[in-house]
């Protein structure tokens, strides 16, 4: 909901006051997609300059970002570490401003953002405290003013072929399972429809090049130090479509001229991937007939199958609070419904849920499957946007304790060992949990929304 509210102020603003052309500045998760919505609704010459992600924070000799602590919680509540420590990694873990420091939502669409072409080389990966930021931010204002007397329009640069680009750097970076509704969303905008089998074919010819935190080793620092988005791009050329336009005035294949890969440990060959496929994939079956989508970057080889008892709750909140209580056990898929468009409304995060299972060393052994989403941050077994939601009467809303529920990422499915039968007879039976009386922007949104696979966007 707030991205849509964020796109509907910037497009109010902007025709209150007949702008010629905008600059938009954002930086966390939902404040990008919502402004390039809004640059694609109104259609006037436009760029990004996104704010950069803040430095790492170290620990141990490691480095520690916001998803630390969460994770530090988890290993807090289940006896692992004391409190003592937990005050020692909150203190450490966000160093400076910024967004946080791994491919989470932030910076997977400020990556994106510079993939499709609407900020300047470079912007997606600068850390919020580098001169260079600065640099970026007055070539942006001169660059924008030049626009403007061109003519440059978001329309011209975001074209079908520059969002298949965005979707070839997200698989290439393992990026966060959100751009999966924000791309489509932005696309919505301007008439073009990105299907939800788009990211799984592209996933699956793009070979996964970075491993990033959450999952992963790097932080965006080190992606920008091996030279940021150009230098991915770089090594992706030939999947790439080299000629669309972009804010600089120039084409991609201008924009990557000067670029270079600065480390191979970062930004690796392609003849030694981190996975020979992207990091996104789409999974269908009886649970989710109209799809559900999973993070692979991350997984270990045995962890892209699962098959357990589900252990089922209508809202996040129950299922906090059965994870701090003990009652998740190793092999449990857990499930956590009502939390889509329209049953959330607004599909909140499961940061906290997946980040207590991880820090309580349950990350291999407990798959989480979701009509919501999840952090941009969460790693480990976990299958969200599952469709259609709980709220709409899809079969998420039958399941019931103990069934036996199997997620196999290879095959690209996800489904409940319970027969066609025995599922529509209990969705019949099923009563939705009762919810609070909604009102203002919510309620609206919960009567507006489409579902999860075409971006959740507004009717």
């Amino acid at each position: 909901p707030s991205r849509d509210l964020i796109a509907d102020s910037v497009e109010v603003m902007a025709q209150a006051h007949r702008l010629d052309g905008l600059v938009l500045v954002p930086n966390c998760d939902k404040v990008t997609p919502g402004m390039l919505m809004a640059a694609a609704r109104l259609d006037i010459p436009a760029i990004v300059v996104t704010g950069g992600p803040m430095l790492s924070g170290i620990y141990g000799g490691e480095k520690v970002g916001v998803i630390s602590v969460f994770e530090a919680l988890g290993k807090f509540k289940s006896g692992g570490i004391g409190e003592e420590e937990l005050k020692e990694i909150e203190e450490v873990a966000c160093p400076t401003c910024g967004s946080c420091n791994g491919m989470f939502t932030a910076n997977t669409m400020a990556c994106l953002t510079e993939a499709l072409g609407m900020s300047l080389p470079h912007c997606g990966t600068v850390p919020a405290v580098d001169a260079r930021r600065l640099r970026i931010a007055e070539e942006s204002g001169e660059r924008i003013v030049r626009m403007v007397h061109e003519g440059l329009k978001p329309s011209e640069i975001m074209s079908m072929e520059a969002f298949e680009n965005a979707i070839t750097v997200d698989s290439a970076l393992g990026g966060s399972t959100n751009t999966v509704l924000h791309l489509p969303a932005i696309a919505n905008e301007l008439g073009l429809k990105i299907d939800l089998s788009l990211f799984d074919e592209i996933s699956r010819r793009t070979p996964q090049l970075c491993s990033m935190m959450p999952g992963g080793t790097y932080a965006v620092e080190d992606l920008d130090r091996a030279g940021g988005v150009p230098a991915l791009m770089l090594e992706l050329k030939d999947k790439l479509n080299l000629n669309v336009k972009t804010a600089t005035g120039k084409s991609l294949a201008e924009n990557l001229k000067g670029a270079r890969v600065l480390d191979r440990k970062v930004i690796r060959p392609r003849s030694e991937p981190v996975s020979p496929e992207g990091g996104i994939a789409i999974l269908r079956g009886n649970l989710a007939p109209k799809g559900s989508v999973i993070k692979t970057a991350g997984l270990s080889k045995r962890g892209l199958t699962h098959e357990g008892p589900a252990k089922v709750f209508d809202s996040e909140e129950e299922c906090v609070d059965a994870i701090l209580k003990g009652k998740i056990s190793e092999g449990d898929v857990v499930v956590i419904r009502y939390e889509g468009p329209k049953g959330g409304p607004g599909m909140k995060e499961m940061l906290g849920p997946t980040s207590m299972i991880a820090g309580m060393g349950l990350g291999e052994s407990v798959a989480l499957v979701t009509d919501g989403r999840f952090s941009g941050g969460t790693r480990g077994l976990c299958v969200g946007h599952v469709s259609p939601e709980a709220a709409a009467g899809g079969p998420i809303a039958a399941l019931e304790d103990g069934d036996p529920i199997k997620i196999n990422v290879p095959k690209r499915s996800t489904d409940v060992r319970l027969s066609q039968e025995e599922l529509s007879s209990r969705l019949e039976r099923v009563k939705p949990p009762r919810k609070r009386a909604l009102k203002g922007c919510l309620r609206r949104y919960a009567k507006l929304v489409f579902p999860t696979e075409t971006g959740a966007v507004l009717g």
